[in-house]
């Protein structure tokens, strides 16, 4: 099938040995009917990011299992030999949050590693996604506007299993720093999504969804340290302003930087987007790209 034909949210593209693998969030189920179709995860698998093969299950909800509903943004990430999937998931009426899940290969069925979501007991997070420095492996995550109005986006630090986490959760940034910050409530209520970070010649910056004028957009934080523990701001400009979003950045196999997210942000209307892009300006605050999408 063909990338346009693909109906996905949140995705995440894993290139590994002469393939590509992309992740998401099922985009057409149907609220509050006990519908599970959204209620797994599937790959496609690519040799040259147009043409991509059926939907092939990689997990899929079974009796027992934690999560009740909200099966959201999983991202597949090598790391010691193996593959860890870190997803979203609703466990009760009042929690959410992400859980890592581990396979052999990119491609086969992944089964449960954390006993439960790791992000902070009490908190509704979402948008878990992996990073490590110096050797130490973090898990930044988004604490939910739902929760506490300005969403915020926060990391911990994990054990070198992945199976659980070690210390506190240290704030990032919140979205209510951001100079174009849209208030999608009235009160001060303002999104976080899909933090995905980048590091490059001593520069970290990371990109992160929310919403600007109304509509769903990708935007840039960047550190001004290079670390995670650096102070964080977010650049006046976006990358997207006009309904897409919760992307991440990959390396093809012919040493292209590419950017991959969804648009429109309407369900089912959800398509994956892969753009060839100048990651270099991305990092240049004064020469940064902007796709209108």
């Amino acid at each position: 099938m063909k990338l346009n034909e693909i109906n996905i949210r949140d995705p995440f593209v894993l290139c590994e040995g002469e393939k590509y693998y992309m992740y998401g969030t099922r985009a057409k189920y149907t609220w509050g009917d006990g519908t599970k179709y959204d209620y797994g995860f599937d790959v496609y698998i690519s040799d040259d990011l147009e043409n991509w093969s059926e939907a092939i299950p990689v997990f899929e909800y079974y009796d027992g299992f934690y999560g009740i509903r909200d099966f959201w943004a999983p991202e597949v990430h090598k790391y010691n030999s193996k593959f860890y999937m870190f997803a979203t998931f609703r466990v009760s009426d009042t929690k959410k949050g992400t859980a890592i899940l581990i396979s052999d290969t990119p491609d086969g069925k992944f089964v449960t590693l954390s006993n439960g979501p790791i992000t902070p007991e009490g908190w509704e997070c979402l948008d878990g996604t992996f990073y490590e420095e110096n050797g130490t492996p973090y898990m930044i995550f988004c604490h939910e506007w739902t929760q506490i109005d300005n969403g915020a986006v926060c990391a911990i630090e994990l054990s070198k299993d992945l199976k659980a986490t070690q210390g506190e959760p240290f704030l990032l940034w919140q979205a209510g720093d951001a100079s174009w910050k849209h208030d999608i409530r009235g009160y001060g209520a303002y999104v976080t999504d899909g933090p995905f970070l980048i590091k490059r010649d001593g520069k970290l910056i990371s990109i992160w969804s929310s919403f600007y004028k109304g509509e769903y957009c990708e935007a840039i934080a960047r550190s001004d340290s290079g670390t995670i523990h650096g102070k964080w701001s977010i650049d006046e400009r976006l990358i997207c302003e006009n309904g897409g979003g919760h992307g991440m950045v990959f390396t093809d196999r012919e040493g292209n930087d590419r950017f991959v997210y969804h648009t429109p942000n309407e369900t089912p209307q959800e398509r994956p987007i892969i753009e060839k892009i100048d990651l270099n300006a991305w990092f240049d605050n004064n020469k940064q790209l902007n796709i209108t999408n």
